[in-house]
């Protein structure tokens, strides 16, 4: 029997589940619907990518039609990433599901519902980045004053990482590529061409 599925997405950020549980569950009282008869999904992961546990069981009972409608804290909750939200969006509307992110206020069908989802994917992802960027630029200042207790500057399990990552730079990769492709994240790579600078390297980063 279809019914509605609650997804909700904690990170290490120290985001709280209890606050967005509650907010759904306003939420699915006013519209006539027990939270006891709703299936919960919960992660603890960030929204980089969709390979989360409790996200892949909702999408199975998504694929088993188990689900018409499904409700979460906002957006963002689903992915940070524009590509990966609107995909996974597009797919539950052609399914007929319902899709609300509550402190959102909107029902996430139709044209017109589509265009606002991916208008908000395209913030969070922004604001994913320039959030890495500021904690990288944070990470290189405490390493200039000697007040950084992480990891050594340009450490890495990447053998001879940063010299691939200055390779592939020259060759006009992105930041981004540079970190897929050698498989780690954007802000080691900024670490490492911080680390280059200091070190007098003379290759442009």
């Amino acid at each position: 029997m279809s019914k509605t599925a609650a997804y909700i997405r904690v990170s290490t950020a120290g985001q709280n589940e209890t606050g967005q549980r509650a907010e759904i569950t306003r939420w699915l009282q006013g519209n006539g619907i027990d939270p006891k008869h709703v299936q919960w999904f919960v992660d603890k992961k960030s929204g980089d990518d969709l390979n989360r546990p409790e996200f892949d069981k909702l999408q199975r009972a998504v694929f088993m039609g188990e689900v018409s409608t499904i409700v979460t804290y906002k957006l963002d909750r689903i992915s940070r990433t524009m590509r990966d939200g609107i995909n996974a969006l597009t797919d539950w509307c052609k399914r007929s599901i319902r899709v609300v992110a509550v402190t959102e206020g909107v029902d996430f069908n139709g044209t017109v519902g589509q265009i606002v989802a991916a208008v908000l994917f395209g913030v969070a992802q922004m604001e994913q980045q320039n959030r890495r960027e500021r904690q990288a630029a944070g990470i290189a200042v405490a390493v200039a004053e000697g007040k950084y207790k992480g990891r050594k500057l340009g450490s890495t399990k990447v053998k001879g990482g940063l010299k691939r990552a200055l390779e592939l730079r020259r060759k006009g990769s992105s930041v981004t590529e540079i970190a897929r492709a050698l498989g780690v994240s954007r802000n080691t790579i900024f670490v490492w061409f911080r680390n280059a600078r200091k070190g007098g390297g003379k290759t442009a980063v």
